[in-house]
C-alpha cells in the first residue's frame, strides 16, 4: 500500500547558488584516487603514508589529491608528532560516500 499523497513531500528546487556549491563538491570527489582516499578517511583518520599504503598509489599523487581535498574543505588536517593526519571534515560525507558506494555502475 502507497502512503496517501498528502504525506509525501517533494524536495525544494535547488537554487542557482546552491547548485554551484554542489558542483565544486561533486568535481572534487569525481576522481578515482580522490574517491578512494575519501573511502578510506570514512573508516579513519590516517597519514600520507598509511593511505599510500592502503591505496598502492604513490606518495605524491596521494599527498596532491589530499591538498584538493583540503582545499574544497572535504578532508581536514591535524599536525601530531610531525606526521599529517587527515580526517573527513565533515559528517554528511559519510552519507554521501555511503550513497556513491550504493549506487550502480551501469
Amino acid at each position: 500500500m502507497r502512503p496517501a499523497a498528502a504525506t509525501l513531500r517533494q524536495p525544494e528546487a535547488l537554487e542557482p547558488a546552491r547548485a554551484e556549491e554542489l558542483t565544486v563538491l561533486l568535481r572534487a570527489v569525481a576522481h578515482p584516487v580522490r574517491l578512494r582516499i575519501l573511502e578510506q578517511l570514512c573508516r579513519g583518520d590516517a597519514h600520507v603514508n598509511r593511505l599510500v599504503a592502503l591505496l598502492g598509489v604513490k606518495q605524491a599523487i596521494v599527498s596532491q589529491q589530499l591538498r584538493i581535498l583540503r582545499m574544497t574543505q572535504l578532508v581536514e588536517v591535524e599536525r601530531k608528532c610531525g606526521f599529517a593526519i587527515y580526517r573527513i571534515a565533515t559528517p554528511m560525507l559519510r552519507n554521501l560516500m555511503e550513497c556513491v558506494r550504493e549506487c550502480p555502475t551501469r
